[in-house]
């Protein structure tokens, strides 16, 4: 039956990857494609189309990975301050009107800041020679206070289009996205992804608390340390690619749990695949509800997540990891 569940899980995705590549402002079809049909796939919606996928890849993947690191059940991924941080040198740079990079400053910009913010909650989060989840908890939760009031003051006093763009950009807009943002962020995106997933036995253990890890034979600090580094780089390409987009870290693996069980070897492919599917679906809909004008796909995936969340909490005990 679990199997039967993860196929569904998979075909759901693909079918939805595809409506968000040929539907949107403009319904194309596929099997009578014209030269400018085939422009606005190729050019627009099939790298924006993978830019989403590839960023809810990373949430849905880093959220179930830092619920069980944490033991948190509300954890997510911006939880530790890696998304601030990243917002933070992104609207940087956005103020300032530096683009020495072309396309490229704006995500370059926003990973170095990740890659930084990472560093700095993990020192603070170390102690005795391994990784404390309180403290990394606190610190994550601390610097994000501190970098997004420093955001804050920045677009405050400033009055030019940088603001705008960089408050769409904090709230998730997948606009910018094309080709050459793919690269870079796939692999950084699958490194993550293949670090978690082949350290997600030792996850099952520390969910079940450190002695009995270590009692299993489980490295506890080694294992919470690798872990720790799958959900940096993920969260970091995924705000680099795209912006702030909350919600999906904590609602999809929830979700995953409620139909499929609590085995982070399931947990965490079947969360990515759900993830990059549920940022798709977003995208859709914030593009083509109020076209012309586009919604930010981080407030879409609020809007949709929110109230399902707190369904599933009445329906079901879903804080029970």
């Amino acid at each position: 039956m679990s199997k039967t569940k993860i196929l569904i899980f998979i075909a759901a995705s693909v079918f939805i990857f595809s409506a968000s590549v040929f539907l949107g402002p403009k319904a194309i079809n596929p099997f009578a494609l014209t030269g400018t049909d085939r422009e606005i796939i190729f050019l627009i919606r099939l790298p924006r189309a993978i830019v989403a996928a590839l960023m809810g890849i990373a949430l849905g993947a880093s959220g179930a990975v830092l619920q069980g690191i944490l033991r948190n059940p509300l954890a997510d991924p911006y939880i530790l301050g890696i998304s601030s941080g990243a917002a933070l040198t992104a609207a940087l740079g956005l103020l300032s009107g530096l683009f020495f990079f072309g396309n490229l400053s704006l995500p370059l910009t926003a990973f170095i800041g990740a890659f930084f913010a990472s560093i700095i909650v993990g020192s603070f989060g170390w102690r005795r020679g391994g990784i404390w989840p309180d403290r990394l908890l606190l610190a994550g939760v601390g610097l994000s206070f501190l970098f997004y009031s420093v955001l804050m003051l920045l677009i405050s006093i400033s009055s030019d289009e940088g603001m705008r763009r960089a408050l769409l950009w904090i709230f998730g807009d997948l606009s910018i996205a094309d080709w050459s943002l793919i690269p870079y962020g796939f692999l950084l995106i699958i490194a993550g992804l293949y670090l978690s997933v082949s350290r997600a036995k030792a996850l099952n253990a520390l969910m079940l608390g450190d002695e009995l890890a270590h009692s299993l034979g489980f490295s506890v600090n080694r294992e919470r340390l690798l872990l720790f580094v799958s959900v940096a780089l993920m969260t970091a390409a995924s705000v680099s690619l795209g912006g702030t987009i909350g919600f999906i870290g904590l609602i999809i693996p929830h979700i995953v749990r409620f139909f499929i069980g609590a085995d982070n070897r399931i947990v965490i492919p079947v969360s990515a695949i759900c993830g990059g599917a549920f940022l798709c679906m977003a995208d859709l809909i914030g593009k083509s509800v109020m076209a012309p004008i586009e919604i930010p796909s981080g407030i879409v995936t609020a809007i949709i997540g929110s109230p399902y969340f707190l369904y599933l909490l009445r329906r079901r005990d879903v804080l029970n990891l």
